[in-house]
């Protein structure tokens, strides 16, 4: 009988990136990073255009070679981050992670919430310890940072709900851009995102954006990201800005 470390090897790969160890991609932990290519957004900030987009010139990586760097590796770090583009729509994205907690490490999942089953599969069966979700825009913009016509709202809704209700570690995020998003716009986010544990206002990076014209952008100044957060923190157990 085939094991699934087998089948996984027969699947179509989505994964198209590795980053060994990281000190800051998975709160207090260290981990390994693994990027998942595709994504069902466009958002016009997205600094991985490369995944997003498809890049025919970037290779699909071999998932075995992908998991044995990972196992080389399980001494050192506590856990893997899983990212993208956006792993949820990858079909074999609880496959691959089972093989990773087979390993005894823990799972963070970043997110854009627009694949509520699979997220709440992989609450359920245990396969997530931390996920951090990205909150593009308050409703009335989210067409506009998303980058598609009818963004998902209600899947978006329901996310939010699984992940509030989960019982394991979670953050919401959004990235701050002046051009979209202002200190009204943060505001308008907080109240939906009402009582949520950990809220990350996280700092807009001009650099190989999907929409090569924000690469001329600037970034709010630390002051002014300071500004937002007196605005919103008292919406959150915790809030902080990252990314400064």
């Amino acid at each position: 009988m085939k094991s699934q470390y087998m089948i996984i090897k027969e699947m179509k790969n989505g994964i198209k990136g590795f980053q060994s160890v990281s000190l800051i991609d998975y709160p207090d932990n260290i981990s390994s990073i693994v990027f998942f290519s595709g994504c069902n957004f466009r958002c016009p900030f997205c600094h991985n255009k490369d995944l997003v987009a498809e890049n025919k010139k970037i290779p699909y990586m071999d998932t075995n070679y992908v998991l044995k760097e990972i196992d080389e590796r399980k001494k050192i770090i506590d856990g893997v981050c899983i990212t993208g583009g956006e792993a949820t729509i990858c079909p074999w994205l609880a496959d691959f992670i089972r093989e990773i907690k087979k390993k005894g490490l823990k799972v963070k999942l970043d997110t854009n919430g627009t694949m509520p089953d699979v997220v709440k599969a992989l609450i359920e069966e245990k396969l997530v310890d931390y996920i951090a979700m990205d909150i593009k825009a308050p409703k009335k913009k989210y067409s506009t940072l998303s980058g598609i016509k009818n963004p998902p709202m209600n899947k978006i809704e329901e996310s939010i709900h699984l992940i509030k209700s989960s019982g394991i570690d979670y953050e919401f995020r959004t990235t701050v851009i002046p051009k979209y998003l202002s200190k009204e716009d943060m505001v308008s986010i907080a109240k939906w995102l009402d009582g949520a544990k950990r809220y990350s206002i996280q700092q807009f990076r001009p650099i190989n954006t999907l929409d090569e014209t924000l690469e001329k952008e600037k970034s709010y100044s630390i002051s002014e990201l300071e500004e937002m957060k007196k605005e919103v923190e008292s919406y959150f157990d915790i809030c902080e800005i990252k990314g400064i």
